[in-house]
């Protein structure tokens, strides 16, 4: 398959079925919150290192969460139960996507969180789509993670742990409080053994997108996200 040179001028994507068999899509373009609106209601997602253009993806399969599977481990049952962190939503966005960059990097992990990304996807918070949740302790974020919301789905971006377990309580009551609201599918994007213990689930892609277009129809919860008073 071909890779697909996208515009800058117009915002449009091939079709998420062209992409190649590593989920590669296209390149080029530009983060602008219109064309990343776009992108993920097609089921797709940038993804690039320092250096590299802007390369746009749509694995297949799909690496998927739904709310109603959540899997709660006994031993972070016990986490939960001990209330040891405080969570927040969007209390603190821009730090969350700033420390799951500055944490891979001291890692010595590559990250696709370059300048313009962590840019682009504060304007999108900015705009009331993308949506952070925080785990504090001491009064210190330690942990958290962050996402896109169209119609009755999360896209899952990222996460860090600056003390352990910190961004699974934070994932988790996000998780139970986006069920509360009828967010009823997860995008995961790609397999990682820690979400597939939490309940995450490979799909085909074509499936992925059919469900994807249904919830789409669904309003967006827009604006600065908080927990139900119940929560």
């Amino acid at each position: 398959m071909p890779v697909f040179l996208l515009s800058a001028d117009r915002i449009d994507f091939p079709s998420p079925g062209r992409a190649r068999q590593d989920g590669l899509l296209a390149v080029g373009g530009d983060l602008s919150l219109p064309r990343l609106l776009r992108a993920y209601e097609m089921g797709i997602f940038p993804w690039y290192a320092e250096g590299d253009p802007i390369i746009w993806w749509s694995p297949d399969p799909r690496l998927v969460l739904y709310p109603k599977d959540l899997k709660i481990s006994k031993s972070l049952q016990k986490i939960l139960r001990q209330n040891r962190f405080h969570v927040t939503l969007d209390t603190a966005f821009p730090d969350v996507i700033r420390e799951c960059a500055i944490v891979r990097r001291e890692k010595g992990e590559e990250t696709w969180l370059v300048s313009e990304m962590i840019d682009a996807y504060i304007d999108l918070h900015r705009a009331g789509y993308a949506h952070s949740a925080e785990a504090w302790s001491d009064g210190r974020l330690v942990g958290g993670l962050y996402g896109v919301s169209q119609g009755s789905c999360f896209f899952g971006e990222s996460m860090f742990a600056r003390t352990s377990n910190a961004s699974k309580v934070a994932f988790v009551l996000l998780v139970e409080q986006l069920k509360a609201w009828g967010i009823d599918l997860i995008d995961c994007q790609v397999p990682t053994g820690h979400l597939k213990r939490l309940g995450a689930r490979e799909i085909p892609r074509e499936r992925f997108l059919d469900q994807l277009e249904k919830r789409l129809k669904i309003p967006t919860r827009l604006g600065r996200w908080r927990f139900d008073p119940s929560s």
